[in-house]
């Protein structure tokens, strides 16, 4: 909303100095009058009558502190300005640097140097938003890219469907509709995933208790086909694992974890090992997979959106949509937690999720033991 034009704060400040000067020299001026007077008698006394008296002193000494305090006054304005522009010159800077923020670019940093002060203290924090925001804005970016670039492929072949059945009546009807029903179903997955991320990069809105191990007891059920029909032994072990959060958030973090794992694995032969447990005071999941190796620098790559470890899985009707670790980062973080994925020599990944465990007042009970369990093989 516009605003009536004011004083600038170094006007402001400059003001503040020449006026605090004078009343302090006004002041001094008084003390010295006072004492003065005091001791001056108020008619002429002695030869000729040309003694110190009141009048006399007053004549003389008024004058003079009249030019005092004037001398006062400018000084304290122009004194007050060249100190108030030097004082203040960070907070230019920063406001210099706020504006181009504003126009978009968010590249520029201070970098302000010199010893630590409230105006540096400010310029660091500036600078600390500054580089959170372009991070940001950059991930958002690359997530719209490329999300408008998978949306657009289920979309594009769902078109080339149609138009094949319309071109072509004589074409078998229900492989068209089975794969017609394939590529909206991976869409829909898409979106289903694209807005679980959203409401998980917006933060929790209501907590519960959840147990880790319950919820991977029911993903390794759910994911128990799928491991079955790739030869895929799937072991959960473990204790209980207690945490404060969104039951469904973990729960899906916990199911792609699980899907992952079995997605991106051997062949046939290969096994997933699911285990929970606490460790220094928080709650631990461990997945653990076999599967061909793992370049060291892809692994950080991986939770971002629609980054997948093999190009094999891309064709593969369980890989999912590319939002598998993406998704589990996200939730991770909504819940204060760490992630940490590393490659196995052998071939494969561990993925270990840290979460903040159940309150203190909780802790002290004794944990139930649950057996180490072969789900499927």
């Amino acid at each position: 909303m516009p605003r009536r034009r004011g004083l600038s704060a170094r006007m402001k400040l400059a003001l503040s100095y020449a006026g605090f000067l004078t009343v302090a020299g006004a002041l001094l001026l008084a003390v010295v009058w006072g004492y003065l007077l005091r001791y001056v008698p108020d008619h002429p006394q002695g030869l000729l009558g040309i003694s110190p008296n009141r009048y006399l002193l007053v004549r003389t000494f008024a004058p003079a502190a009249a030019v005092a305090m004037g001398f006062l006054l400018v000084f304290g304005l122009v004194g007050g300005w060249l100190l108030a522009g030097r004082m203040l010159a960070p907070l230019t800077r920063i406001t210099a640097a706020a504006r181009t923020a504003g126009t978009g670019s968010l590249a520029h940093r201070i970098r302000m140097e010199g010893r630590e002060d409230e105006f540096r203290e400010l310029a660091d924090a500036f600078d600390t938003m500054l580089e959170r925001l372009e991070s940001h804005v950059d991930g958002q970016r690359r997530f719209a890219a490329n999300a408008s670039h998978e949306l657009r492929t289920p979309l594009a072949i769902s078109q080339a469907l149609l138009d094949v059945a319309r071109e072509d009546p004589a074409r078998d009807r229900e492989e068209l509709l089975a794969r017609l029903r394939t590529v909206n179903a991976r869409a829909i997955g898409l979106t289903e995933a694209l807005l679980l991320l959203g409401r998980s990069d917006r933060g929790l809105t209501a907590r519960e208790d959840v147990d880790l191990s319950l919820l991977a007891e029911e993903a390794a059920e759910t994911l128990l086909p799928l491991a079955e029909r790739r030869g895929i032994g799937l072991d959960v072990t473990g204790t209980a694992a207690g945490t404060s959060g969104s039951g469904e958030l973990l729960l899906r973090m916990v199911t792609n974890l699980v899907q992952n794992a079995v997605v991106h694995n051997l062949p046939s032969g290969g096994t997933v090992t699911v285990h929970t447990g606490t460790e220094d005071g928080a709650s631990v999941v461990r997945v653990e997979n076999t599967g061909p190796r793992l370049a060291p620098e892809l692994v950080p790559t991986l939770t971002e959106p629609f980054q997948r470890a093999t190009e094999r899985a891309r064709t593969d009707e369980h890989a999912g949509v590319g939002l598998g670790l993406a998704l589990v980062h996200s939730v991770v973080r909504a819940h204060g937690g760490t992630l940490a994925l590393l490659p196995r020599p052998a071939g494969g990944l561990t993925v270990t999720v840290r979460l903040p465990g159940p309150p203190r007042t909780r802790r002290n009970a004794p944990a139930p033991h649950a057996p180490a369990r072969t789900i499927g093989r």
